[in-house]
């Protein structure tokens, strides 16, 4: 799988990265999938049986603010503090070298591909370095740069003063796509969305190369099969759901860091 993938990179004209969240395992990122694995990373919210779909709820803002920027407080300083393992790299510099140019299309809110340099991402759910008014008294989007949540590490809930609106002075959120949220303000991954289908479009020989997005919430998946359906140059890279849809495409059953090391040249 190696060897195809590796023959089909050297015809690349361009590159498009899907990323899941596994791509940020090797950098460090906790593993959500399942409850297990989020409460492994945060143990307060086990033994409150909370799972991470239950706390990734946007009501929470409203019906208990504490709690919910006590858990997206957390993860705001968590991704600021990570470092991008060497796959992002690795992928930075072969892509820039081609032609037509590198870009990613993302699910992850976490930034890291914007900390290892990229300079087109396509953030589909968000970003948690941006954020909107909860009231929704303005759809801008302002950037999270300067906010700091205090958080109580043995509850997990966010101590006063939370992110505020600076219009309006009411309770701000994170600017992510949450589950069941209809007040998502999707203006700015909008704009990035149209400026890699425009990229798309115009690309000569590109390639697809998928890591870490699985069939859970299968955005990834999806944007992935879409972009390489006309000619099948599709690298899925996935330690547990690597299998692609009618056989189009190569499908490597390893981590991240692991394949990109041994496909990319150093």
């Amino acid at each position: 799988m190696l060897e195809l993938a590796a023959k089909l990179l050297d015809g690349a004209g361009a590159l498009l990265i899907c990323a899941g969240a596994g791509m940020g395992v090797d950098s460090g990122l906790p593993d959500f999938r399942g409850g297990e694995g989020f409460w492994r990373a945060y143990p307060p919210y086990a033994r409150l049986g909370l799972r991470f779909e239950e706390l990734a709820d946007p009501r929470h803002f409203a019906d208990d603010p504490e709690l919910a920027w006590g858990f997206y407080g957390h993860r705001l300083e968590l991704y600021r503090k990570t470092v991008p393992h060497e796959g992002f790299r690795l992928l930075r510099e072969f892509g820039s070298d081609l032609p037509g140019g590198v870009r990613v299309f993302t699910s992850n809110v976490d930034g890291q591909f914007q900390a290892a340099g990229f300079g087109f991402v396509a953030e589909a759910h968000g970003s948690i370095h941006h954020l909107q008014c909860l009231a929704g008294c303005t759809a801008d989007i302002r950037p999270a740069a300067g906010v700091t949540v205090a958080i109580d590490p043995e509850t997990m809930r966010a101590m006063p003063p939370l992110p505020s609106c600076p219009r309006c002075g009411g309770l701000a959120r994170p600017n992510i796509l949450m589950f069941g949220d209809s007040s998502w303000v999707p203006d700015r991954s909008q704009a990035q969305l149209d400026e890699l289908t425009a990229w798309r479009r115009s690309a000569r020989d590109l390639v697809v190369v998928e890591l870490g997005a699985g069939r859970a919430v299968p955005t990834v998946r999806r944007y992935a099969e879409l972009a390489s359906a006309a000619t099948g140059a599709l690298i899925r890279i996935n330690p547990r759901e690597p299998e692609i849809r009618h056989g189009r495409g190569v499908s490597i059953a390893a981590g991240a860091l692991e394949t990109l090391t041994q496909l990319l040249p150093r």
